[in-house]
C-alpha cells in the first residue's frame, strides 16, 4: 500500500486507514482481529480511534489485538479525546483536565506509553482554544503523544490553533470528506494547504452510500438499518445523494471498478489529503478498500468535481 508524509511532518501513514468507530459494538473481537491481520498484511498502518468510541471499549479491544495478533511497532496509531458520554448524553469538554485525563485513560485501555498522533474530535464552544492548545503542547512536551492535531474543527480554529503552537507542530485535521461531503473545501483544506497541515479524511465512502448499496434499498445487515447508526446514515439518502451516486455508478462502469474503488481515488486524489480511514463492519468488506485501485483518469475527476460541486458563495467566491 501507498505511504504518504502527513502535510509538512515526516509522519509517515498508509493512504488508507483503518477506522474503528464500530469495534466492540457491531464488529466483535474475532472480525477486528481479522481486518487488523488484513490491514497490516496489505501495508496498512494508520489505526484511529477515539476514546469515546463505544465508551472506551475499541480502544481496549485494540490494545488487546496490539498484544496478540499484531505488534504495536506496525501501526500508526491515532486516537482521539474531548467528547465523551455521561448520564445525560454525549458531553463536548476540551478542557486541558479533560483531554488530558482521556490521554491518560486511553494509553491505559490501549496498553502503550504514547500514541504517535493524538487529535481534539470536535470543537468545544466554552472552553478558550488557547486552553485546548495547551493540552496538546503538554501532550507533546511529556511525550505521551508523538503528533498532535484537530478533528471536526474550521478552518480559523486550524489557522488559530497552528499559530498558538508554533510552525510545524500542528501535524494533522482529520475531517469528514468525501463526494457527498466537500465542505472543508470552502476553508479548512486552503488553511491546511497554506499552514502545511496533512489532512485525514473519515468517511471517505460518504458513510457507506457511495458503495452504491443503498440505490435501490436499505439492506438489513447495513448500517443504515442499525438501531444506532441510521441516524448517522439518514443525512446521505436524500435526493441530493442521488445525482452523485448514479455519476459515480456510471463512472465504476466505465472503469470496470467498483464504486466504492472510484469513490476512494478521488479523496486520495485530492490535495492535502494523507489518507482515507475507511470504518467497516466486517473484514470483507475491507478487503474491498485494501484492495481498491484508486488512480483516476483526469476525465473521470473532472466529472465527478462538477457533479458533486458544493454550494460556495461570499466571500470565499465573489
Amino acid at each position: 500500500m501507498e505511504e504518504r508524509l502527513v502535510g509538512a511532518t515526516g509522519l509517515r501513514v498508509s493512504a488508507v486507514g483503518l477506522g474503528t468507530l464500530t469495534w466492540s459494538r457491531d464488529t466483535d473481537e474475532h472480525e477486528a482481529a481479522e481486518q487488523l491481520r488484513d490491514f497490516v498484511d496489505a501495508g496498512g498502518t494508520l489505526l484511529d480511534t477515539a476514546a469515546s468510541y463505544a465508551d472506551g471499549a475499541a480502544e481496549e479491544l485494540i490494545g488487546h489485538l496490539l498484544r496478540t495478533t499484531v505488534p504495536r511497532d506496525d501501526v500508526v496509531l491515532c486516537t482521539k479525546a474531548g467528547v465523551r458520554h455521561g448520564a445525560g448524553g454525549r458531553v463536548v469538554d476540551a478542557s486541558r483536565g479533560a483531554l488530558l485525563s482521556s490521554l491518560d485513560g486511553s494509553l491505559e485501555r490501549l496498553g502503550t506509553d504514547h500514541v504517535d498522533l493524538w487529535l481534539v474530535q470536535t470543537p468545544d464552544p466554552r472552553t478558550p482554544l488557547a486552553e485546548t492548545v495547551g493540552a496538546l503542547e503538554h501532550a507533546l512536551g511529556s511525550g505521551r503523544a508523538r503528533y498532535v492535531g484537530l478533528s471536526n474543527h474550521a478552518g480559523w480554529q486550524t489557522a488559530r490553533a497552528a499559530t498558538l503552537l508554533g510552525p510545524g507542530r500542528l501535524a494533522a485535521v482529520e475531517v469528514e470528506y468525501s463526494l457527498l461531503q466537500r465542505g472543508v473545501e470552502r476553508e479548512v483544506l486552503p488553511a491546511a494547504t497554506d499552514l502545511g497541515v496533512g489532512v485525514l479524511a473519515w468517511s471517505p465512502l460518504g458513510r457507506g452510500v457511495l458503495t452504491g448499496k443503498y440505490r435501490r434499498s436499505v439492506p438489513a445487515d447495513s448500517r443504515a438499518a442499525s438501531a444506532h447508526l441510521a441516524g448517522f446514515v439518514e443525512p446521505y439518502l436524500g435526493r441530493d445523494a442521488g445525482p452523485v451516486v448514479e455519476a459515480l455508478v456510471t463512472a465504476a462502469e466505465g472503469l470496470q471498478r467498483t464504486p466504492l474503488e472510484v469513490a476512494l481515488g478521488w479523496v486520495l486524489g485530492r490535495p492535502q489529503v494523507a489518507s482515507a480511514v475507511v470504518g467497516a463492519r466486517t473484514a470483507a468488506q475491507l478487503r474491498a478498500a485494501l484492495t481498491a485501485q484508486t488512480a483516476l483518469p483526469e476525465a473521470i475527476t473532472a466529472a465527478l468535481d462538477e457533479v458533486s460541486a458544493p454550494a460556495v458563495g461570499y466571500p470565499e467566491r465573489r
